[in-house]
């Protein structure tokens, strides 16, 4: 199946808005046995969208558009798709009627102008909008006129935020693919997130292993992120689960300790099921990561369970402060050390009664580096009921980066220190 993907809004090619479209809906109809084979951001002109939308419906058995079905000047997807279709827009109450209860839940007048969001082409099938108000739309193009010989072909029209698209595909536009549009074979795709070990080292491990299952037809691919490597299965056929789930066993016997989830899972995720599961709490005590590791944890539904406390302890006299550090330490080996690390995990533990502890103290540059502990330096310390481990890391990175590596260290740290402790997830 041959499906392309066309972004709207000229703030996407200004560099004003970042086009997280392509990532999130290529993941998602990857998944579905539908990847992107073609991408094309334009302007939020009428000829650019009109001729974007004619161009890909030439060649595509699914057409998906996002962005311009708002009621602004700008946005002018919706009329010329159906001034290109030859259809009338046909104003739905029912759609009407959603876009009003919005704004009263919320208490707010309803401009005039969001009527319009309400205008539907003659035969779509509309995505009520459960986050905005502007609903996505579907058509069944049987036949599609842009195509030789009238092949059927399905477009699909989406709104621009992230917050309401991503809802709209997974619980609409999926159920909507899967009746017009169902998959012609078998699909498997599954991805493992692994940290710890870097994308050459990871293939090394699975290369051989995984050969012959790659000559039976199975797709193995490694994408690498800040202090992650996905690893993803793909086969098609009657034989698809069985391949995905022999490589799925190769990946556990030659490199399980590094696997901590799959699909969208996070570190912190990982970390906040374990822990609410087994009943057992989490502080953390910060310097460099400026509260960063507390703001991924509580970012997790659920977080409250086992999330007691957080320090941002950023000088040296808060940590002696709040988390009890001996000045004495922090005169002898400076505030980015093994023993100051130490003291902050076990005096996060102490203070907060919890039952582990993370403690993370660094250098993020550019500047305040030596030659002894250069910019990047960075303990991390994980206190528990066996005692306290601390690990030195050197994350040479711009300061945003150096603190997401150290959160995935000090998190994958913990992790590691619970397997040890407490057994498998």
């Amino acid at each position: 199946m041959t499906v392309e993907l066309i972004t709207t809004g000229s703030e996407l090619l200004l560099g004003r808005v970042l086009n997280t479209h392509v990532h999130w809906l290529g993941r998602r109809l990857a998944d579905l046995g539908k990847p992107i084979s073609h991408h094309v951001t334009v302007p939020d002109t009428s000829e650019a969208i009109r001729g974007a939308v004619q161009e890909a419906l030439s060649r595509a058995d699914l057409v998906i558009t996002t962005g311009g079905l708002g009621p602004t000047s700008d946005d002018v997807t919706r009329e010329r798709i159906a001034e290109l279709l030859g259809r009338q827009l046909i104003y739905r109450p029912d759609i009407g009627d959603s876009i009003r209860q919005f704004f009263e839940s919320r208490q707010r007048p309803m401009p005039e102008r969001t009527r319009v969001e309400a205008l539907v082409p003659e035969g779509a099938t509309a995505f009520i909008n459960q986050h905005g108000t502007a609903p996505g739309l579907a058509l069944d193009l049987s036949p599609n006129p842009f195509r030789t010989g009238g092949t059927r072909s399905g477009l699909i029209l989406l709104p621009g935020p992230p917050r309401e698209l991503q809802p709209m595909f997974d619980h609409q536009v999926q159920p909507w693919l899967a009746e017009h549009f169902p998959p012609s074979e078998a699909f498997v795709c599954r991805t493992f997130k692994t940290t710890g070990l870097g994308e050459s080292l990871m293939e090394g491990r699975l290369e051989s292993a995984l050969a012959p299952l790659v000559a039976q037809g199975l797709q193995v691919g490694y994408c690498a992120r800040v202090g992650e490597v996905d690893v993803r299965f793909v086969a098609r056929g009657v034989q698809a689960e069985l391949l995905v789930s022999a490589a799925e066993n190769v990946l556990e016997q030659a490199a399980g300790e590094f696997v901590f989830g799959t699909g969208d899972d996070s570190l912190e995720e990982f970390l906040v099921r374990y822990l609410s599961a087994r009943s057992l709490t989490l502080a953390l005590a910060e310097s460099c990561t400026g509260g960063q590791l507390a703001n991924r944890i509580t970012n997790v539904p659920g977080a409250s369970a086992m999330f007691l406390a957080g320090w941002v302890t950023y000088s040296n006299d808060s940590k002696t402060r709040q988390l009890g550090v001996p000045s004495s330490l922090l005169q002898e080996f400076g505030a980015v050390s093994e023993p100051v690390a130490r003291a902050m995990a076990e005096g996060a533990r102490r203070e907060s009664g919890a039952d582990y502890a993370i403690s993370v103290t660094g250098i993020a540059g550019p500047g305040g580096g030596s030659e002894e502990k250069p910019v990047g330096t960075v303990f991390i310390g994980v206190a528990g009921p066996q005692g306290t481990t601390v690990q030195q890391q050197l994350n040479r990175f711009d300061r945003p980066t150096f603190k997401f590596q150290t959160g995935q260290q000090a998190f994958n740290q913990l992790r590691r220190q619970l397997m040890k402790d407490q057994g498998p997830a």
